[in-house]
């Protein structure tokens, strides 16, 4: 049997850099059931750094990220992680007064502009679509190379000593004395820690071991890619969110990436694109932009889950013992990632939550697994 100090199950963004996190105090393993790392959520995420997207603790996670994404560690990668993008916000006369309501919460890091400034900035807008825009103040709204994050978390927690299996699920565990037993391959790995960091199949792997249900449910998000009008410069042009999140559009390698923003409920899986929710796409984001869509170059679709409040399930199962959950990332993963993984490892490792992560105003409690212990959940249940 090989003794492990920590077992980290899922090598997508959140396995890979809780484990390089974990790794400079514990024996780590990582088993990915896939071939390759980073198959599903991780590998089809278009994401921005947005410090205004999601609720007050993903944001204060997010903000808590920056410093990593600036400065990460000497030999993580050869180029930023961040490049600009900006984000502008536009609503309708009837969604007007929710960017209102949404712009007096978040707070000075998005600001109303001019709808003639908004035209400016992103000159498909429809004027008679828009009645309100706002943008996300300089530096607030970046593009992430996600490749580029994952796999230099996946070789940080490789010369910092973790160990990855890939091909390698984690079958029949079994509790013995204070040690979680897992088949692997045919042979027995073991550790008196086992972190869930199995996104999509979170849940399933949690009933695994025991756990009662949190709720978290996958829901699938479509994404396409079209060429631009000709004669547009793209670069510079801010990625376009709709107020009330029907739809957004961001400039992407020379192609426009489009999304319809939809959250159908799924079973785990390797998703696929619906062809109505392609058009839907289409659809959507030409209401507002004057935007000809000849063919689709490339349409995907990925599961995003969540915990019935949209909150990350980060810390200890409240019954399950030496069972640990990273899961319930939702749509924000990649943004919060470096400040979720150091905070997940320090509540692995029994130490306290790093004082600049609290610093932003996470509310610890508001992440734990046990806010939905005994919620009476469901797997699979659609969010309300």
């Amino acid at each position: 049997m090989e003794r492990y100090d920590v077992i980290v199950i899922g090598a997508g963004m959140g396995g890979a850099a809780l484990a390089a996190e974990l790794s400079p105090h514990a024996r780590v393993l990582v088993l990915e059931a896939e071939a390759r790392p980073g198959v599903h959520a991780t590998g089809r995420s278009a994401a921005l750094y947005a410090a205004a997207y999601g609720g007050p603790d993903v944001r204060a996670l997010t903000r808590a990220s920056r410093a990593f994404f600036d400065a990460p560690p000497e030999g993580f990668t050869d180029h930023p992680l961040l490049s600009p993008r900006g984000l502008l916000y536009v609503a309708t006369a009837a969604q007007a007064p929710r960017l209102v309501d949404f712009l007096a919460e978040i707070g000075d890091s998005v600001r109303t502009i001019p709808v003639a400034d908004a035209m400016a900035q992103m000159p498909l807008l429809r004027p008679e679509y828009v009645a309100m825009a706002a943008l996300a103040q300089t530096g607030s709204a970046m593009d992430i190379d996600v490749d580029a994050l994952h796999q230099g978390y996946l070789r940080l927690a490789k010369r910092r000593g973790a160990t990855l299996l890939t091909d390698a699920a984690a079958n029949q565990p079994r509790r013995e004395d204070d040690l979680w037993v897992l088949r692997v391959d045919g042979r027995e790995v073991a550790a008196p820690k086992v972190v869930n960091a199995a996104g999509a199949w979170a849940e399933r792997v949690g009933q695994a071991f025991g756990a009662a249900p949190l709720g978290l449910t996958p829901l699938k998000r479509t994404a396409l890619l079209v060429d631009p009008p000709p004669g547009h410069d793209t670069d510079r042009w801010p990625g376009v969110f709709d107020t009330d999140e029907q739809f957004y559009m961001k400039p992407d390698a020379g192609k426009l990436l489009l999304s319809p923003a939809d959250e159908t409920p799924s079973e785990p899986c390797d998703a696929l694109p619906d062809e109505l929710d392609v058009a839907i796409a289409v659809d959507r984001v030409q209401q507002a932009l004057d935007l000809p869509v000849r063919r689709v170059t490339h349409s995907w679709a990925g599961l995003r889950t969540f915990a019935s409040d949209r909150q990350p399930v980060v810390g200890p199962d409240i019954a399950v013992p030496g069972l640990y959950w990273c899961a319930g990332q939702g749509g924000y993963g990649i943004q919060m990632a470096p400040a979720l993984a150091r905070l997940a490892a320090s509540l692995v490792l029994d130490r306290p939550v790093p004082d600049d992560i609290m610093a932003e105003g996470l509310v610890l409690a508001n992440v734990l697994p046990s806010r939905l212990a005994g919620a009476a959940c469901e797997p699979g249940v659609p969010l309300e």
